[in-house]
């Protein structure tokens, strides 16, 4: 199974202050020379704990091109790009300049948004989201793969559209979802699936999965075809608050973490992308020790 991790991206990923992208590359090299086999970025225009406590936030695909040229071997992609933000045009070209830069290591990770107030702050719709990011995900695979597309939609129109010049390779698309409708999406256009977040496996991680399952048979998938990832999140008990509630995240001992990864590991998945609390090398080292002792 590989593992990847979330980098430093808002107010909230501390310690105490905005990271600033000197932080972020470092984070993001020690994770790549640690070992780590992927690097993900948030992709929202606010962020916070709560609807009327807004936070600071770098905007991801800013981030994730200055990653793709600052590292040179871990995959890298969104967890996950909100449609409803790039026309699918234009979001299908950034994927394939990014793809360039790195080398040929993206990721592209889809969804359909959720957070309103971001949406209502920045003037786009919220309504009719899985019907827009239906039509996006078909713009987008089609451009990817070098096709010419034309299609007059309810929400999208594009004529005669080609990304030029073409990706070097068939970029994978990864979409985040858990209801029935975004499901099959998932099963009829995804090279990959996250479901997230999770702190040790729990019947809530079951259920999705044998959705996830019904959702391939439904549309006659081999599931074998599909990458399966999982977001995990990991607080560092000796740095978080003592009177924080850590919700369902998971804050055990480093050996605790270890056995936790092999429960995720049990169930099938690919890769474990964690959320670190707080995003920091000591973090990072903790979670490398974790991975050490699993090999043992």
């Amino acid at each position: 199974m590989r593992i990847g991790v979330v980098v430093p991206m808002s107010l909230s990923d501390g310690p105490g202050q905005m990271p600033a992208w000197p932080q972020v590359r470092a984070f993001g090299q020690h994770a790549e020379a640690a070992g780590f086999h992927s690097l993900w970025v948030c992709d929202h225009l606010l962020s916070g704990p709560s609807d009327d406590r807004v936070e600071g936030i770098h905007e991801g695909w800013t981030i994730l091109a200055a990653l793709a040229a600052s590292t040179s071997r871990v995959e890298l992609g969104p967890l996950v790009t909100c449609t409803s933000f790039r026309h699918p045009g234009l979001l299908a070209k950034m994927a394939a300049t990014t793809d360039a830069v790195s080398g040929g290591r993206l990721i592209l990770g889809l969804g359909a948004g959720w957070y309103d107030p971001e949406y209502e702050a920045f003037g786009y719709p919220t309504d009719h989201r899985v019907g827009r990011f239906e039509e996006a995900i078909a713009i987008i695979g089609r451009l990817l793969r070098g096709e010419r597309v034309t299609l007059a939609g309810s929400y999208y129109q594009v004529r005669d559209a080609v990304v030029r010049p073409p990706p070097d390779r068939p970029i994978p698309i990864l979409v985040a979802a858990k209801g029935r409708r975004m499901l099959r999406l998932t099963a009829r256009y995804a090279e990959a699936w996250n479901t997230a977040w999770f702190g040790l496996p729990d019947e809530l991680l079951h259920r999705r999965l044998a959705e996830l399952n019904a959702a391939l048979e439904a549309e006659g998938r081999d599931p074998a075809t599909l990458r399966r990832t999982v977001g995990m999140e990991v607080q560092d008990p000796q740095a978080v608050d003592s009177g924080e509630d850590l919700g369902a995240g998971f804050g055990g001992s480093v050996d605790e973490l270890a056995r936790a990864i092999d429960a995720h590991e049990r169930l099938g998945f690919d890769d474990l992308i964690v959320q670190l609390e707080p995003k920091t090398t000591r973090s990072l080292d903790r979670l490398a020790e974790a991975l050490q002792l699993r090999a043992h």
